[in-house]
C-alpha cells in the first residue's frame, strides 16, 4: 500500500451556514478533516447555484487544510484560474463539460494547481485512460449531481473498484476519490472498492456527536474497510 492510499475526509460545505462560512471551515479544521471541498454550481450543468471565486477567496485565510473546487459548470475553461487565484489547490472538472479535456487538465497544472476529473454515475471510465498522466485525482460520483442529501448508489461500488485498477496502471499515485450520499452505512463500501478519499456532507453536519466525531467515525470505517 502506497503511503498516499490513507484514508483522508474532505467534507463539503454545502450543508453549512453560509452565513458564517469562515467559522464553518475553521469547524472543519478543527474536527481533524483533510481538506474542504466546495461544490461549485451555476444553475446550468446543475440546477442550482452556489458559490463563486470571491465567497471561496474570501475564507481562503481562515485555515490552513487544502481547498478543492468541484466545478459542476458548463465552460468550466472560463473559470478555473479563477478558483486557482482563490486558493483551491485542487481543481476538479466534469469529463462531461470539459471539451478538451487534455488541454483543460494541462491548463490547470500549469496553472500550479492539481488536476483532477469526475465522472458521473453514467459516464464510462475510459474517457479517462488517455489523460491518466495529468491527474492527480478521479472522483466517482456515487449521486448525480446538483443536490446535497441524496441516496448513496451502492451499483457504482464495481465502477470504484475499476477505477482503482486503472488508476494503478499510472506511474504515479492518484487519488481516488467518491462522493455522493456518504456516511456510516456506505463509506465501508466506497473504501473497500478502492476509494481513498471520502466526500461527505449531510450526514457529516447531522452527526449526533458532532463535527469531530463524525470525521473520526469515517475515517475509521473507511480504514478498516481498506484494511489500513
Amino acid at each position: 500500500m502506497s503511503s498516499d492510499s490513507r484514508i483522508q475526509i474532505a467534507p463539503s460545505v454545502l450543508p453549512a451556514d453560509f452565513s458564517k462560512l469562515g467559522d464553518e471551515c475553521i469547524a472543519l479544521e478543527e474536527a481533524g478533516v483533510d481538506r474542504i471541498q466546495f461544490d461549485i454550481m451555476d444553475g446550468r450543468f446543475v440546477p442550482n447555484l452556489t458559490f463563486g471565486a470571491a465567497v471561496v477567496a474570501s475564507v481562503r485565510d481562515k485555515v490552513k487544510i487544502p481547498f478543492e473546487a468541484h466545478l459542476m459548470i458548463e465552460e468550466p475553461d472560463l473559470l478555473i484560474p479563477e478558483f486557482i487565484d482563490a486558493g483551491c489547490e485542487i481543481i476538479i472538472v466534469h469529463e462531461e463539460t470539459a471539451t478538451h479535456l487534455h488541454r483543460t487538465l494541462s491548463r490547470i497544472k500549469d496553472l500550479g494547481a492539481r488536476p483532477a476529473v469526475a465522472l458521473n454515475p453514467h459516464t464510462p471510465i475510459s474517457r479517462i485512460e488517455h489523460v491518466l498522466d495529468l491527474l492527480d485525482m478521479v472522483l466517482i460520483m456515487t449521486v448525480n449531481p446538483g443536490f446535497g442529501g441524496q441516496a448513496y448508489i451502492s451499483t457504482m461500488e464495481p465502477k470504484v473498484e475499476a477505477t482503482r485498477a486503472l488508476l494503478d496502471t499510472a506511474d504515479h499515485w492518484i487519488d481516488l476519490e467518491v462522493d455522493g450520499g456518504i456516511s456510516d452505512k456506505t463509506v465501508s463500501g466506497a473504501a473497500a472498492a478502492g476509494a481513498n478519499v471520502l466526500i461527505s456532507g449531510s450526514w457529516l453536519y447531522k452527526h449526533p456527536g458532532g463535527l469531530g466525531a463524525g470525521v473520526k467515525e469515517l475515517r475509521e470505517l473507511g480504514q478498516a474497510a481498506a484494511g489500513q
